[in-house]
């Protein structure tokens, strides 16, 4: 498949940086980093809005609402922003992490894990840490590269590494004070999932659904990187004892062999907690394969999949879950965010979880028992009519089980889901959801049960977009009503996530390439800069010295941008420009011009063998668009296969069979494909650029 990750503790590198690293930086002088003040823990992150200054934790709180109280910044004067500073980033490729800010200093993670600590208020570079993860690796990446962010504690910043690697920094210095592999290495397991530490451990999952692992969850001791407790998520092979009762209660919905896969459910996004049950509440991901009759013979609610899933914290047991979408079969991942609140419902407050599910369901649960509140639509659903309040379950289409059928069904929404990883937030002001909704239908295809696919994806069915129905949008939810209280159009989905504030606003960047913001009661644009590239990570706010920030990452990518193909090329502007921007009123930097940009497709003739295309098509579909693009249109992430100047050279073989770009991420295919098989995708990708012709879209 690829070269296997070497140990967990090898090769990792620390660049320590002096000396101003950023263009139009406005001055100031350096502060204290986060060890030379208090430590974070978790009375600092409970009580954060004692200090909302700061920004400690993934969501800001436990709850992970993503609200903030500062106000500096309101809907009476957002209209005089602008960029205070910038920073140029060394990884152009898809950017998601949330800027945790403690005492002045601020951490992110970038694509392929590094990490980095900037001073907040001038934006000098205070440290910079690489992993050393091994491009190659980028081949177990359904979903790209990114990072969603680090996590702060006790003067340490832990961050996973894509290649399955736990780590801790010194806060100071971005020195490694431990290292620890959480996952084995023989399975195609990464991390792109932000970390959360609570009670003195570090809680993190791991990604790789599509390709053959078995999900789980675990918890780190935050001082010494060992193991405390570990929860899997769905069954394994029934002749050996499971893990816990959990375990053997979830084997009885499962049929077939589906440990032989592993069977999937992995924990990678979204994590909350409630200190007063000393609740850990996770999303769960979608199984191995897609089909359900190719992963458990057609039956069965598989669980854990796609369910909402809450922990003892201090034991990891189970305590209840909820599944959102039994037997799944169309990447319906339960792993959106998880907000917790407190709300009037009934005439009663309620203690509550939310979650804008993707199958386009707005779920509100009792957080103690997991038992359903309500459930509404958030766009138009089409593989359920609703659910039952009674039974928890939704109300299928049965013509959506394409499995079951056998034939090709257009479903609403489709596997990029209502709402995917982008964070929302929730106002306690205006009672409001801020959710980065999108609507992109797609085509399910069933196929025979194919044989397990040494690389790539092993979905069981065929997909085809319908970009036509695009639509991708800023709706304010008010969860106690289930009903849509205002939403903002995009120019197509897949755009950023969320912050809201105590002044009444709300700050997303989009797909597009700017960053907005809102009024948080009406949805009035009060401010809107271009940013130079489509943005999807989720803001945050902070303040320094009297003055209130913004801060986000800015660079276009993730699973929509690599195989969205020409529908993400609409939706996009076709450029990563990966930098932290950080707004303030009065702001006057200046980001520099952009160069024109131009795709010239110049293939070789079209090929004569049209079995060979035929025969290249497929593979295509399975092997490269995940990363290059439905039907070899590329999203403007990676490089666009139909300009390739490689099409017409034998070193085309060195690169798909060889792995002679494998430090650039392109990995060696030579274990799945033959070589009749690589010139057969070559003939597919030459036969797609002669068909598109030699003018492409020119970038902004």
């Amino acid at each position: 498949m690829t070269t296997r990750r070497r140990n967990a503790l090898d090769g990792a590198r620390i660049t320590l940086c002096v000396g101003m690293l950023v263009s139009g930086l406005a001055g100031g002088s350096a502060h204290a980093a986060e060890p030379n003040g208090k430590p974070v823990d978790g009375a600092r992150i409970a009580n954060a809005d004692a200090e909302p200054g700061n920004w400690l934790s993934y969501g800001r709180t436990y709850s992970e609402q993503r609200y903030s109280p500062l106000a500096r910044i309101n809907d009476k004067n957002a209209g005089s922003l602008g960029l205070a500073w910038f920073a140029d980033l060394d990884t152009n490729r898809a950017q998601e992490a949330t800027p945790l800010i403690v005492d002045g200093v601020i951490y992110i993670s970038t694509a392929w894990s590094l990490v980095k600590a900037y001073d907040a208020r001038s934006g000098r570079l205070i440290w910079a840490y690489d992993p050393q993860v091994h491009r190659e690796l980028g081949l177990n990446a359904c979903c790209d590269v990114g990072n969603r962010g680090v996590a702060a504690w006790n003067h340490k910043i832990f961050v996973g590494a894509y290649d399955g690697r736990l780590i801790a920094l010194d806060a100071a210095t971005g020195t490694p004070v431990w290292s620890t592999l959480t996952v084995d290495t023989s399975k195609p397991y990464t991390i792109t999932q932000a970390p959360r530490v609570i009670k003195g451990r570090v809680i993190i999952g791991n990604s790789g659904g599509e390709y053959g692992t078995r999900g789980y969850i675990s918890a780190y001791d935050a001082e010494t990187g060992k193991l405390a407790w570990r929860f899997f998520t769905v069954p394994g092979d029934p002749s050996k004892p499971f893990e816990n009762e959990a375990m053997a209660r979830a084997a009885k919905t499962w049929s077939g062999e589906w440990w032989k896969l592993g069977g999937g459910g992995p924990v990678w996004d979204a994590i909350s907690f409630d200190p007063l049950l000393n609740l850990v509440y996770f999303g769960v991901g979608n199984g191995v394969q897609w089909s359900r009759a190719a992963r458990s013979a057609g039956t069965g609610d598989n669980l854990y999949l796609s369910s909402i899933v809450a922990l003892n914290a201090d034991t990891g047991e189970y305590v209840w879950h909820y599944q959102a979408t039994p037997g799944e079969e169309w990447d319906f991942d339960a792993v959106q965010q998880l907000v917790l609140a407190d709300l009037k419902v009934g005439g009663k407050i309620r203690h509550v979880l939310m979650q804008a599910n993707k199958n386009g369901f707005f779920y509100v649960l009792d957080r103690k028992s997991g038992a359903l509140i309500s459930a509404k639509p958030i766009v138009p659903v089409t593989w359920a009519s609703g659910v039952d309040v009674k039974s928890g379950r939704p109300i299928e289409n049965k013509d959506a089980r394409y499995s079951e059928t056998g034939k090709p069904v257009d479903v609403k929404p489709g596997p990029l889901g209502a709402h995917n990883w982008q964070p929302m937030a929730f106002s306690p002001d205006t009672g409001l959801v801020y959710i980065p909704a999108q609507q992109v239908p797609i085509t399910y295809i069933p196929l025979p049960k194919l044989p397990v696919a040494p690389l790539g994806w092993n979905l069981n069915v065929a997909l085809a977009s319908i970009p036509a129905q695009d639509q991708g949008f800023l709706l304010a939810w008010d969860p106690v009503h289930q009903q849509e209280a205002w939403r903002v159009a995009y120019r197509g989905p897949w755009n950023g996530g969320v912050v809201t504030t105590r002044g009444n606003i709300v700050a997303q960047g989009d797909a597009a390439g700017n960053f907005n913001v809102y009024r948080a009661d009406t949805g009035e644009k009060l401010w809107s800069m271009f940013a130079q590239s489509g943005i999807i990570a989720a803001p945050s706010t902070f303040e320094v010295g009297g003055e209130q920030y913004l801060a986000v990452l800015s660079g276009w990518g993730g699973s929509y941008a690599l195989s969205g193909g020409k529908a993400a090329a609409m939706s996009g502007n076709l450029r990563n420009v990966s930098r932290l921007l950080v707004f303030k009123l009065g702001g006057t930097a200046v980001l520099p011009p952009l160069e024109p940009r131009v795709l010239v497709i110049n293939p070789p003739p079209e090929p004569a063998d049209a079995t060979s295309i035929a025969h290249g098509e497929p593979l295509y579909d399975q092997y490269c668009s995940a990363c290059h693009g439905e039907h070899a249109v590329g999203g403007g992430v990676v490089p666009d296969l139909r300009a390739s100047n490689f099409l017409a050279m034998d070193f085309f073989y060195n690169i798909v069979l060889d792995g002679a770009l494998k430090d650039a991420g392109m990995a060696a295919f030579k274990s799945a494909l033959s070589r009749d098989d690589a010139t057969a995708i070559r003939n597919f990708i030459i036969h797609r650029a002669n068909q598109d012709g030699k003018n492409a879209p020119t970038a902004p």
